[in-house]
Parts: C-alpha cells; sequence; structure tokens
C-alpha cells in the first residue's frame, strides 16, 4: 500500500470562503480541509509471476555479467584478424671495433636502418576469430543456464508467498472464531453453562493462532526480500502478490530425448562448448600452416665514396618439421579425446534428466491427487463436523472443548492441506526446471 498525500493552498481555501460566503462556506471549507489532509490510499496493484521473472531476466547482476563476457568475446573477435606491428630498428652496420686497424675506406662500416613486418597467415586468423566468436556463444549459453536456476528459486520464493497468504486469511479465521468462542463461553459462565477451564483452554488457542500469524507475517516478509534480490530492487521494498494461482495440472511421465535436447540450457551449453573445442582443433590443425615476415634493410656507409645499400629480405616459417610438428600433433589429439569425454557427459545428462523426469512426474501427479482429497474430501467433512458441532454448542447441547476439539482438527487439515500445496509447487517447479520451462 502507497500513502498519497494532496494537499490544498490557503489561497485556493479562501477564494472558496468568498465565492460561497456565510456558514456554508465555512462549513464546506472545512470538509474539504478534512478530506484533503486525509492520506488517500491507492490500492497497489499485484505483481504477476511473468513480471518478477522478466525483471529478473533484465536486471538481476549474475545474468548481466554472462552478457557483458559475451560482448567481451565478440571484441576479441574483432581484434583476432589483425596484423602485429612493424618492427623498426637504427644502428650501424659491419664497423670495425675500436682500436683495430682499417686498412681502407671500406672496412669504415655503415649506418643502418631497418624494417620488419609478420605477415600472419589469414586462414589462422579466420579460425581464431571463429574460436572467439564460439566463446561467446558458450557464454550466452552459461547465461540461460543461471537464468534457468534463479527462475526456479524466484518461482519457489512467489509460490511459498502464494501459500502463505493463504495461510494469513485461514488463520485469520481462525482467529476470529475463536474470539467469538471465547466471547461466549464468558457469557455462558456466569450461568454455570461452562467451565472455567473451557475458558482458559480457549484462550491459549487464541494465543498461538496470534503467534502463527505473527511468524506467517515474518515468513511473507522473508519472501518479499528474496524477490527483491533476485530483482535487483531495494531489499526494503514491499509489494503485493497475485494469489490466484492455479492448482497444477498431471504432467505425463515420459520426456522426449529430443525435446530435451532442445530446451535444456545444459545442454546447449555443452553443444556450444563442444563445438568451440571442434573449433579450436581445426585452429590447432592450421599450425602447420607457415607464417611469413619481410624485412628491408637499408646501409649508409660513413664514407661518402662508397654506395648505398640494401637488404630486402621474405621469410616463412617451416612448421611441418618433425621438431616443431610434434606440439601441434599432441595439442590435437588431446582436445579430441576431451571433446570425446564431453559428448558422454552429455549423454550422461540426457539420460539422468529421462529417469528424473520420470520420477518427479509420479511424485508431482501422486501430490496433486493428494492435495485435491484434501481440498474435495477431507476439508470439507471436517467442516462439517465443525459446523455441526458449534451448532449444538450454540443450542447448549455440546460442550467447548468438543467444539476446540472440531475446529483443532479442521485447522490441522486446512494446514497440512496448505502445507501439501506448498509441496505441490515446489514439485512443479523443480519439474519445470528439469525440462526448461
Amino acid at each position: 500500500m502507497q500513502n498519497i498525500k494532496i494537499y490544498i493552498s490557503h489561497s485556493l481555501i479562501q477564494f472558496i470562503i468568498s465565492r460561497l460566503g456565510g456558514v456554508r462556506g465555512g462549513f464546506l471549507t472545512t470538509a474539504i480541509c478534512l478530506l484533503f489532509a486525509t492520506p488517500i490510499v491507492a490500492q497497489q496493484q499485484p505483481v504477476a509471476l511473468d513480471s518478477v521473472l522478466q525483471k529478473i531476466r533484465s536486471n538481476n547482476p549474475m545474468l548481466q555479467q554472462y552478457d557483458l563476457r559475451a560482448k567481451a568475446q565478440d571484441a576479441y573477435a574483432e581484434g583476432a584478424t589483425g596484423w602485429m606491428a612493424p618492427m623498426v630498428g637504427a644502428g650501424v652496420f659491419m664497423l670495425p671495433y675500436p682500436g683495430q686497424n682499417v686498412e681502407s675506406d671500406e672496412k669504415e662500416g655503415s649506418y643502418m636502418i631497418s624494417a620488419e613486418q609478420a605477415i600472419p597467415n589469414p586462414a589462422k586468423q579466420r579460425a581464431k576469430q571463429a574460436v572467439y566468436d564460439s566463446r561467446a556463444a558458450i557464454e550466452l549459453a552459461k547465461a540461460e543456464v543461471a537464468y534457468n536456476e534463479l527462475r526456479s528459486q524466484a518461482k519457489v520464493a512467489y509460490y511459498n508467498w502464494v501459500v502463505l497468504e493463504k495461510k494469513l486469511d485461514v488463520l485469520k479465521d481462525n482467529e476470529r472464531i475463536m474470539q467469538y468462542m471465547l466471547k461466549l463461553a464468558r457469557i455462558r459462565y456466569p450461568y454455570s453453562q461452562g467451565k472455567l477451564g473451557s475458558i482458559y483452554k480457549a484462550e491459549a488457542r487464541l494465543h498461538e493462532v496470534e503467534n502463527m500469524l505473527l511468524m506467517t507475517r515474518n515468513e511473507i516478509l522473508q519472501q518479499n526480500v528474496q524477490l527483491n534480490i533476485l530483482m535487483n530492487q531495494p531489499k526494503e521494498q514491499q509489494f503485493k502478490i497475485d494469489t490466484l494461482v492455479r492448482i497444477p495440472e498431471p504432467v505425463l511421465l515420459a520426456a522426449d530425448t529430443t525435446y530435451l535436447n532442445d530446451s535444456r540450457s545444459d545442454i546447449r551449453q555443452l553443444d556450444r562448448t563442444i563445438e568451440s573445442m571442434r573449433l579450436g582443433v581445426e585452429q590447432e590443425k592450421l599450425e602447420r600452416k607457415p607464417d611469413f615476415r619481410l624485412r628491408f634493410d637499408h646501409m649508409t656507409p660513413r664514407n661518402s665514396m662508397m654506395p648505398n645499400q640494401y637488404t630486402a629480405m621474405a621469410m616463412v616459417s617451416i612448421p611441418i618439421a618433425p621438431w616443431s610438428s610434434k606440439m601441434y600433433k599432441a595439442n590435437t589429439k588431446a582436445m579430441n579425446l576431451e571433446i570425446e569425454a564431453m559428448q558422454r557427459e552429455r549423454e550422461n545428462i540426457i539420460n539422468e534428466a529421462q529417469g528424473m523426469v520420470r520420477t518427479m512426474a509420479l511424485e508431482l501427479n501422486a501430490k496433486r491427487e493428494q492435495v485435491e482429497n484434501y481440498r474435495t474430501k477431507i476439508l470439507p467433512a471436517l467442516k462439517k463436523n465443525y459446523d455441526v458441532t458449534m451448532l449444538a454448542y450454540e443450542q447448549n447441547s455440546a460442550e467447548l472443548p468438543e467444539v476446540i476439539d472440531a475446529w483443532e482438527a479442521l485447522n490441522m487439515a486446512q494446514m497440512e492441506y496448505l502445507n501439501n500445496l506448498q509441496a505441490l509447487y515446489q514439485l512443479t517447479v523443480a519439474y519445470e526446471k528439469e525440462l526448461e520451462r
């Protein structure tokens, strides 16, 4: 709830008095002042679960870090096709050591400037760029894995809050019932139509309900804080939720392998990782291709009688030499073995997921049937028992302890129903997390 205060200026009040005049104007002005001095309470709209999940997806810092890491890999990919910086040098060429005899002008040496440029292999550059692009895809897949976890946490907190609100309604109703019974017992006691011990028992039950109300309200605040943390909102910010959540429907026992392959973010992350490693293998294989280098040297003789000279060289690496090819061949073999290991891990995850989905579906359907039994059979029967006992007590044909026992049986069944409903929601969240829904 938000308090919105609206104030009316003194000049406007004076204007109203002058226009209306007399007593009528005074009464009306007083009413206006009271009206605008009273805070107007605006009903806050409940926040739906979808809105919570959208805020988590856009505001949660954990997810934002993966987006930034993916952008970093994209930036690395942009620089993968760059060349090494050119090398420039200056010095002397064929200059005799000091103290040595120089027999002719030719041996006075030369001043030298040099420039060198490495020319990378374009195929290697493209392979390196593809590896960086694949790493960006891995980071985005990691973000989906993290979002699946955060989404599950949010759903659990949201559904817990829904059940706690239902418990709060039950406890408020119980508080009203116990207050009514206690009031009725106190009225009857002076006329010897009740026992003092029954009054004390009713008082104790009323205080127990008050304690449970306090605990439930505190648990609601905890769920509020948990959702604020996930949405990256101020921790003290309070809001309402939509409590009109349907009971989950029965689910299928079997999960299609194709569906799991397409839906699960951890499988997609493994696929992106395997693809990146395959690109890494291709990059490693390209190490057998040569690299190039150009060099130009210019010599200016110290003796002006000698001509200027230069040296131009083109160089190429020979990576197929046995002593140099050993490294990239071993690396290629190791990376292929790691890819095979990850493929086995992928198969194991799919196999475990299929078994987990079936187990969860069995448990979920059984829990749903149990919840429906409470809702349609157990609670109505206990409610009728309580109504009959309460009616008999009002007609002086039953004692207060009997009414309290009937109420306790109904109250325990209501709480057990809500506990089972909460467990059903949690099973549903776990099931949807396994299927990535």
